[in-house]
């Protein structure tokens, strides 16, 4: 199973844990005072484990206010997006108008072209006239001309009337020629103004289109780091679950040594009372497993499953394998008891899929061990099991390829990658 970062500094300081002695105990006092040694120290742990899961607590909760406020800023980005999008369709359409301006105003200037045309026309025959007659000499000659008072005033009142229509006619080209001028300069000021804005626009609105981008991205990674903090506290609870358990497990052994050292104490009384007397010793194994189960072994371990060994313990493909793997293909392959023990954990692992944790006190030394991958366990948490009785069948759960059984052996109690090698103590 891939870990996390959190899971893999966790699991180090875990790991790091000593390894329960291997000193024999020699007396029964020796003997419940290393159960106790072994409590003190998972007490520690978990101790250790709770505030790294507190940790990591924070960790989430800081992260779920980092996206909080990432969303809100990609909100505000959204409307700004959409408010930006808005106002260049607003001036999209406004440069369409002022366009549709533009070429009404080309007519219109046609039409001024064309009258100051006309009037150049009618400017230069004037001129023209004014040159071949001898300019206002021609005005003085109708004048002159006139036979009376009355025909003076009237040819009088001709020419000046000649006189204002030419300047009317000098003022308005004038005047035609200002308004075509201005008009020019104001649509093309207002058109390049509009062109400007729209380009400013579209610029603004592909900057906010990449900060929201930059914010996705950057939510996505948040929701990664929220994901792999969540996974790591999840290991770190089931670790602490699983620590839980071992304590409360070495709390019933340390009952259980006491009630046996009181047993045997009352045993050896009693045989002093009766001298002579000889007892008859039975053998139970209390196995339950099936036929195809291995032989159940002399000695303090068994075979916990029939099968060949597919890989042992030791580097295996640039890791650490911390147990030993036995394979039997076929439905309902046994898993039993390594030896006489107390179940402290029987539950599903995502690494390890269906895996029971069972503990025992051999001779006042104190093992665990695991059985890992199982299609199902046949036992809970506080169960107590003989040497040999069936635990669970063979299966493939968890991170696992191919039907087998993962079984691991510690010294003491489990501890994260503190596995030993079973080879000698058990027989595989």
């Amino acid at each position: 199973m891939k870990k996390s970062v959190i899971t893999i500094a966790v699991a180090t300081t875990v790991g790091l844990g000593t390894i329960f002695g291997g000193v024999t105990v020699k007396t029964e006092a020796e003997s419940i005072s290393g159960l106790k040694g072994e409590q003190t120290k998972i007490q520690d742990q978990r101790s250790n484990i709770k505030a790294d899961i507190n940790s990591a607590n924070d960790k989430i909760n800081t992260l779920q206010r980092q996206q909080a406020d990432v969303k809100s800023e990609k909100k505000r980005l959204d409307f700004a997006i959409d408010d930006t999008t808005d106002k260049i369709n607003d001036k999209t359409e406004k440069v369409k108008s002022t366009k549709a301006e533009v070429a009404k105003l080309q007519a219109e200037t046609k039409v001024i072209k064309e009258r100051i045309q006309k009037r150049n026309v009618l400017l230069k025959e004037r001129a023209r006239s004014y040159q071949e007659n001898g300019g206002m000499v021609s005005y003085l000659d109708v004048l002159m001309g006139s036979t009376s008072f009355n025909d003076f005033i009237d040819r009088a009142n001709a020419v000046a009337t000649i006189v204002q229509a030419d300047q009317e006619i000098l003022e308005q080209h004038e005047a035609d020629k200002k308004e075509l001028l201005e008009k020019q300069t104001r649509v093309e000021t207002n058109l390049a103004s509009l062109q400007k804005m729209l380009v400013d626009l579209k610029n603004m609105n592909q900057q906010l289109s990449a900060q929201k981008k930059e914010k996705e991205k950057l939510l996505a990674s948040l929701k990664d780091q929220e994901e792999e903090a969540h996974e790591g506290m999840l290991d770190m609870q089931e670790r602490e679950q699983i620590l839980a358990a071992q304590e409360a497990a070495i709390k019933r052994s340390i009952q259980n040594e006491r009630e046996r050292q009181a047993r045997e104490a009352a045993q050896a009384k009693s045989n002093q009372s009766k001298s002579g007397s000889s007892g008859t010793s039975s053998t139970s194994s209390g196995s339950s497993a099936s036929s195809s189960a291995p032989k159940v072994s002399s000695g303090s371990f068994t075979r916990p499953a029939p099968g060949v060994i597919t890989s042992t313990f030791g580097a295996r493909g640039g890791s650490f394998h911390y147990g030993f793997d036995i394979a039997k293909p076929g439905d309902n392959v046994p898993i039993v008891a390594a030896a006489d023990g107390e179940v402290y954990v029987s539950h599903y692992s995502s690494s390890y899929g269906n895996v029971v944790y069972i503990l025992h006190n051999i001779n006042g030394q104190t093992y665990t061990t695991v059985y890992a991958h199982m299609r199902r366990s046949l036992v809970g948490a506080g169960a107590t099991v003989k040497k040999g009785q069936q635990i669970g069948v063979m299966g493939n759960t968890g991170d696992s390829r191919g039907q087998h059984l993962h079984f691991e052996l510690y010294k003491g109690r489990w501890q994260y990658h503190a596995a030993i090698n079973p080879s000698g103590i058990v027989p595989l």
